[in-house]
């Protein structure tokens, strides 16, 4: 049975389509959250040495394919349907804060710096894109450091898992170990923001983080 949460399950039901799919998924659907983006991109570089053999090329076209149009769909959804969901009474407050927080980030580091750097980051990369359009933020724009963003961290990840995997024979041996390193330090940028996150200083309470949610 395929499991979702495991990179090397995916890639061996799915094969490259795995690594299109996921990367639409994670960067276009809200409920991408839980997906394996950098673990499955870095394996599926390391599975085009070894037994599997998913094809290289292709992988590195699905890859940033499946970002870059995800990215434009979250960015859609976000235009259509955000500016109804912010202006729901129950979370008018709550929605108006975090809005405002968004545009501080965005405008802290700009449009392009925000949408690129948001790729490197789990979970940052699902949000950031509905909401640049429920920001408005210009489309030309948007678009341009979308496919900028999309295409360096995907390339880039399966390409690094390519090359460790041809420097080390049998490096699917330490695939475990290895995906456990990259969920890891995937995940500091998370905890960091996070700590921020509780800090007095935001002026959000618990209960109204936890509304912009609901």
């Amino acid at each position: 049975m395929m499991n979702l949460l495991d990179p090397h399950s995916l890639l061996s039901q799915l094969g490259p389509w795995a690594v299109l799919l996921v990367m639409f998924a994670e960067t276009g659907l809200l409920i991408g959250f839980f997906l394996p983006g950098d673990s499955l991109l870095f394996t599926a570089g390391l599975l085009t040495t070894t037994g599997i053999h998913l094809n290289l090329p292709l992988t590195l076209v699905f890859a940033p394919l499946g970002a870059v149009l995800g990215a434009q769909v979250g960015y859609l959804i976000g235009r259509r349907f955000g500016p109804a969901i912010v202006e729901r009474p129950r979370l008018e407050r709550a929605a108006e804060r975090a809005a405002e927080r968004a545009r501080e980030h965005l405008e802290s580091y700009g449009v392009g710096r925000a949408v690129v750097l948001a790729r490197f980051i789990p979970g940052v990369r699902t949000v950031m894109n509905p909401l640049a359009g429920t920001l408005r933020i210009d489309a030309k724009a948007f678009a341009r450091w979308q496919v900028a963003g999309g295409v360096v961290w995907t390339v880039g990840l399966v390409l690094a898992g390519h090359l460790l995997g041809s420097q080390i024979p049998g490096v699917d041996k330490y695939l475990l170990p290895i995906i456990a390193v990259i969920v890891i330090v995937s995940l500091v940028p998370v905890g960091i923001e996070f700590l921020r996150q509780r800090s007095p200083a935001d002026g959000m309470t618990a209960e109204e983080t936890s509304s912009c949610w609901t």
